[in-house]
């Protein structure tokens, strides 16, 4: 496996720092707090995954350069290449593992869901950011699982809340067919269940348009079979490759860009700039800002490009996704800060760091110490939720750059509460001996 750590540019293979050379497993709680970070940089999916990787190393960066760390601790940031594959993310898990982290950052559903059995086990908590299984929101029964700020059933319903109004209610979906364009994955097939029941409820037709990983960017077939269906909407759970690809083939196809969403994951804005000048109407959900218009944003800038201890291109400081892997470190460090207040403890445990998850709070006041006004919504994260049910709004291509092209709004929570509650005791009761919470809860 390759590991990079900040100083060196990424080699597969390698293993490198930008604040030290990882010590041994026996030091790592004299030198500071262990954070790994699986990510991927090669590959088919390296073109959303650079951005996302440099972005959660940088602000963990400026927090070390600015701060001295979090309480006074320094952060040792260590990455892990996994090439966006299950079985290499599996073994990147392994060889971190030694080292004791405080926390994982899976950055793949397929990864996360190998990792979900083993986090209770080896008491280190998975941080699954707005992605990997839905139902792990339920803290009740996956009480080292967290995935906020917001599940991929939430932004399924945002998604089917968006259309309705855009169609003047809830009641004018009948007769209407919503496709969902996905990678055939877990993660693409994680948001079919709520867009079912939604369907079955407010009576549009749903129509699934799987695209394998080998035909990420040959997606003819498929768009042949959406021209024969003539969906009204489509929602596009894709990443990596497919997303510009689908936006070029909705383009060349005619499908109106305006009534093509993407999921958060969806993006980007290289996603979205392969479409060129007609791509602008484009929309995807979102939960941070983007731009570069924000403290947060210059004190990066000041403390890491300025210094030379950045990888991303400076001209592109403010993408969505970089801005996104900074939103993902965001939640690692409060996590750790608040592990902190918590214990008493200046270098915290993964144990600890489990309870700082499940005690995140992060208000109005806090977004405004971090220079955050306006780039996130406030988060609050219970023992029994796991995600917060955060905001999320629709962002807006204008043809080069994203805009806020809706507001903030809710997920349908009492929809998809319901269905999430119930998946994760299906889960439970799938998995023979699945343990009872035991952990206590300190909210």
């Amino acid at each position: 496996m390759s590991i990079r750590h900040l100083t060196i540019a990424a080699i597969a293979g390698a293993i490198v720092s930008t604040t030290a050379l990882v010590a041994p497993a026996s030091a790592q709680t004299e030198e500071g707090i262990y954070v790994p970070l699986l990510t991927y940089r090669t590959g088919a999916f390296a073109g959303s995954g650079i951005p996302i990787a440099d972005g959660m190393h940088d602000y963990l960066t400026m927090l070390n350069e600015r701060d001295g760390g979090i309480g006074g601790v320094r952060i040792i940031v260590e990455e892990c290449e996994t090439g966006y594959d299950t079985k290499r993310g599996v073994e990147c898990y392994e060889s971190v593992r030694a080292n004791d982290p405080v926390m994982v950052n899976p950055y793949s559903t397929g990864i996360t869901l190998q990792l979900i059995p083993r986090a209770a086990v080896d008491k280190v908590p998975v941080l699954s950011m707005a992605y990997g299984l839905s139902a792990s929101a339920d803290g009740e029964t996956f009480p080292w699982v967290f995935n906020p700020p917001v599940t991929y059933w939430d932004g399924a319903s945002v998604f089917v809340k968006h259309i309705a109004e855009r169609e003047g209610g809830f009641e004018n979906l009948a007769g209407k067919t919503v496709g969902l364009l996905h990678l055939d994955a877990p993660y693409g097939r994680e948001p079919i269940p709520v867009l079912e029941a939604l369907a079955e409820e407010h009576g549009f037709e749903l129509k699934l348009y799987p695209v394998a990983a080998q035909d990420m960017q040959n997606q003819g077939s498929v768009w042949l079979n959406i021209r024969r269906d003539r969906p009204d909407y489509i929602y596009l759970q894709g990443w990596g490759a497919m997303n510009p690809t689908a936006v070029r083939e909705a383009i060349r196809t005619g499908f109106p860009i305006e009534n093509m969403i993407g999921v958060w994951w969806a993006g980007g804005d290289e996603d979205a700039r392969a479409g060129g000048a007609d791509a602008a109407g484009y929309k995807a959900l979102s939960f941070n800002g983007a731009g570069a218009d924000f403290p947060v944003m210059q004190d990066i800038i000041t403390h890491v490009h300025d210094k030379g201890l950045s990888q991303f291109p400076r001209e592109r400081v403010g993408d969505m996704l970089y801005n996104r892997g900074i939103y993902n470190s965001m939640l690692i460090a409060e996590a750790i800060r608040t592990a902190q207040e918590i214990t008493g403890k200046d270098v915290v445990t993964g144990e600890d760091v489990r309870r700082g998850l499940e005690n995140l709070n992060v208000s109005e006041e806090r977004l405004a110490e971090m220079g955050m006004t306006g780039f996130a919504a406030p988060l609050n994260v219970t023992c029994e939720n796991h995600s917060g049910n955060h905001q999320v709004f629709v962002a807006e291509w204008d043809g080069e750059k994203w805009t806020v092209g809706q507001d903030w709004t809710e997920p349908m929570t009492d929809r998809v509460r319901p269905l999430i509650l119930a998946a994760a005791q299906e889960y439970a009761s799938a998995n023979a001996g699945w343990p009872m919470r035991t952990e206590t809860c300190d909210n």
